[in-house]
């Protein structure tokens, strides 16, 4: 089972935050597919070798190709407006969801109190596609175990 994370990655604390709940999940049992230590990364080989707009497009279409062949689609909601790459990654995982009739859980996990929208904390076009947003990692992990135990019979 394959689970695809999808989120902000741009600064240590964001980073940190995505490495230990990978642990967390793979711990289930669950194979993690995060972007930051497992996609095309500029010092690693051989997207070392490729010029900036060839390493652009592999990175496309790597995250592309993993979050199709995901089981589980993982959205980190949190900051004060959800991370843009990652919206895109969700519609990509919905669209495939919809279109092939997919058993895929699509799940957000957001523990932020910041709101980008008066009475509600996300754009509907993030939030609708979701099957489900934890409002902590304890309610994401026993999500998480119930469609894998679930999957499995």
């Amino acid at each position: 089972m394959l689970l695809y994370f999808a989120g902000p990655l741009f600064n240590n604390t964001e980073k940190e935050f995505n490495k230990l709940l990978a642990k967390k999940i793979e711990a289930l049992g669950v194979d993690v597919f995060l972007p930051q230590r497992d996609g095309v990364e500029k010092n690693k080989s051989p997207y070392n070798k490729m010029v900036r707009e060839e390493r652009r497009h592999k990175m496309f279409e790597l995250d592309r190709d993993k979050i199709i062949e995901s089981n589980i689609f993982l959205f980190v909601l949190d900051g004060r407006v959800p991370d843009e790459g990652a919206c895109v990654e969700l519609g990509i995982a919905y669209a495939d969801k919809k279109l092939n009739n997919k058993n895929r859980l699509l799940v957000g996990l957001q523990t932020d109190i910041r709101a980008a929208f008066l009475d509600s904390k996300l754009n509907p076009m993030i939030s609708v596609p979701l099957d489900y947003i934890a409002p902590n990692e304890k309610c994401l992990i026993e999500s998480l175990k119930e469609f894998i135990f679930n999957y499995q019979n």
